[in-house]
């Protein structure tokens, strides 16, 4: 019986021969019914080479300090290194903390005698009462406070405009608020001075008002560009996404920009607060009227009314209050020192 050899039509393609699927894993791929994750399972996947960590190079090698002499030396420089801070820097503090508390004589006859004449718990209370220390506290919080309020109002919204709105004009203010920087402040102090007695526009006076002591201490170019810089590093990513939800540029510093400032809003208001609370000068020549001096203007009329101890006692009350402000906000200072660089994600 003769065969017959199908006939092919011009211009159809011929088929492959059919090869023989080699099986499951010989090549490593999975089979037909497999998905990606199978194949991810049975691909061999690349370490990547692990990073060798350089020792820190130091003036003494590590072999040296495991020597028992060595390390007696080192422990010896570390406690007198921790001993020096400690006086010099604690030293002070506990001296006038002692003095408040002695009576006139023993602090010029022997003045680190432990108490030789007893405890003298009334010369507080005659600062508080007798020399008005209550009061002028009291006119040092208004002062501060205000300053604060004004302060952080006008530094968050140069630098939000200069960092997140970007108008054209921006480098230029920018220059200008670096260049203030190396102007000295005494140069400055008649010019203002002269302001604050006549006012350009209006021809009246700030003396004796608060406003005096606010306002020219609002626009401080340091607190300006360490919150610019903070802004700077926030991505611009969370900006484009608020306004792409219909939030407009007050929106957008309310809910965006100030829950991320936090740490450094906490670091310019702490800085500001303790720059006015020891402000001395400017609410000298501004605030003559003794009602309204705020705490480190009215200390030197203390001194000439009042008996030595009750001016150690008036001093240590002058000073507890910015040392309790830091130590209850030492974290949060110190954080938002360490994110002045801004939010990266």
């Amino acid at each position: 019986m003769a065969t017959t050899t199908p006939v092919v039509p011009s211009g159809a393609a011929s088929e492959p021969p059919l090869a023989t699927a080699p099986p499951d894993g010989l090549l490593g791929i999975g089979g037909p019914g497999d998905g990606d994750g199978a194949r991810s399972r049975r691909l061999p996947r690349r370490r990547r080479p692990r990073e060798v960590e350089q020792p820190e190079r130091s003036v003494i090698s590590d072999a040296d300090r495991k020597r028992p002499a060595v390390r007696r030396t080192l422990l010896s420089v570390q406690v007198l290194i921790l001993v020096g801070l400690v006086v010099s820097g604690l030293g002070p503090l506990l001296w006038l903390l002692k003095s408040s508390f002695s009576t006139s004589q023993d602090i010029l006859r022997q003045p680190f005698a432990f108490f030789p004449s007893g405890v003298q718990w009334g010369n507080l209370w005659q600062a508080w009462t007798n020399a008005r220390i209550g009061h002028y506290l009291g006119t040092t919080a208004v002062v501060a406070g205000g300053q604060l309020v004004i302060s952080l109002v006008v530094t968050v919204s140069i630098a939000y405009v200069l960092s997140v709105l970007r108008p054209k004009w921006g480098p230029i203010v920018s220059g200008g608020i670096l260049a203030t920087l190396f102007v000295p402040g005494i140069v400055v102090l008649v010019p203002l001075y002269l302001t604050i007695v006549h006012l350009p526009v209006t021809g009246g006076s700030l003396m004796d008002n608060y406003l005096a002591v606010w306002l020219p201490g609002a626009a401080n170019a340091f607190n300006i560009l360490v919150v610019k810089r903070f802004f700077d590093g926030v991505p611009r990513d969370l900006f484009e996404a608020a306004r792409i939800d219909g939030a407009g540029p007050y929106r957008v510093l309310w809910s965006v920009v100030l829950p991320l400032s936090r740490p450094i809003i906490g670091v310019v208001a702490l800085l500001t607060v303790m720059s006015s609370w020891k402000d001395f000068l400017w609410p000298l020549l501004v605030l003559q009227d003794p009602e309204l001096q705020p705490i480190s203007v009215a200390l030197p009329a203390v001194t000439k009314q009042s008996q030595l101890s009750v001016q150690m006692a008036a001093l240590f009350l002058a000073l507890i209050v910015p040392v309790i402000l830091f130590l209850a906000f030492q974290r949060q200072f110190l954080r938002g020192v360490g994110m002045s660089g801004g939010v990266k994600g």
